[in-house]
C-alpha cells in the first residue's frame, strides 16, 4: 500500500472516530477493504478508497430524518453518497492526491455510471458481498422470508457476473443458502 493510500485511510479512520455506534463504520470499512483485496487484488487507489469510505460518517444522516417510502429512502441514499464523496475528497486532498484522482474516487463512491463503469460496479459487487458475508444473517433474523427473498433478488440485480460467481462461492449457513436458492429460482 502506497503512502498516499495509507494516509487517506488514516484520515477516513479519523473521520469515523466519532462514530456513536462503537466503531461500526470502522469495522465496515475494514470489511470492505478485505473483501476488495480478495475480489480485485489490483484495485486502483480511487476504487480502494471509495470502498473504504463507502460508509464514512454514515451516522451523520439518519434515515428517520427523511420521509418514509421509496422517495425518502432514495433521497437519503443520494445525500449519503454526496456526504461520503465530500469526506473522501477532503481526505484525499489533505493527503496530496491530484484533482483527477480525487474526482475519479468521487465518481466511484457515488456509483456514477453503475453497470458501465467497471470500478463503480466493483464497488457495488464488494458492498453486496460484504452484506451477504457479514450482515445477511442478522438481517434475515429480523424479516419475513418474502422480504428476505426480495432483498436478495434486488442485491443480485445490482451485481456483475463476477459478483454473482463470488457470491455463490460464499460459505453461507444452510438456512441462508436456502433463501438465496429460493430468491434465484
Amino acid at each position: 500500500m502506497n503512502h498516499l493510500l495509507k494516509q487517506t485511510i488514516q484520515r477516513i479512520d479519523q473521520a469515523n472516530a466519532d462514530d456513536p455506534h462503537d466503531g461500526v463504520e470502522l469495522l465496515y470499512s475494514k470489511r470492505m477493504l478485505d473483501t476488495l483485496q480478495t475480489f480485485d487484488p489490483n484495485a486502483s487507489d480511487p476504487l480502494t478508497l471509495a470502498c473504504y469510505a463507502q460508509h464514512v460518517c454514515r451516522w451523520k444522516l439518519n434515515r428517520k430524518d427523511f420521509p418514509t417510502g421509496l422517495q425518502g429512502y432514495l433521497k437519503w441514499r443520494s445525500d449519503l453518497a454526496k456526504l461520503h464523496a465530500k469526506i473522501l475528497a477532503d481526505a484525499m486532498q489533505a493527503s496530496g492526491y491530484d484533482e483527477k484522482t480525487i474526482e475519479r474516487a468521487s465518481n466511484i463512491i457515488q456509483k456514477k455510471k453503475l453497470k458501465t463503469d467497471p470500478e463503480a460496479q466493483t464497488l457495488e459487487d464488494v458492498s453486496c458481498l460484504v452484506f451477504l458475508t457479514y450482515y445477511f444473517e442478522p438481517f434475515a433474523g429480523k424479516h419475513t422470508e418474502d422480504k428476505i427473498i426480495d432483498i436478495v433478488q434486488k442485491t443480485w440485480g445490482k451485481m456483475s457476473e463476477k459478483g454473482h460467481q463470488t457470491a455463490l462461492s460464499l460459505n453461507l449457513a444452510p438456512h441462508l443458502q436456502k433463501l438465496v436458492t429460493k430468491a434465484l429460482a
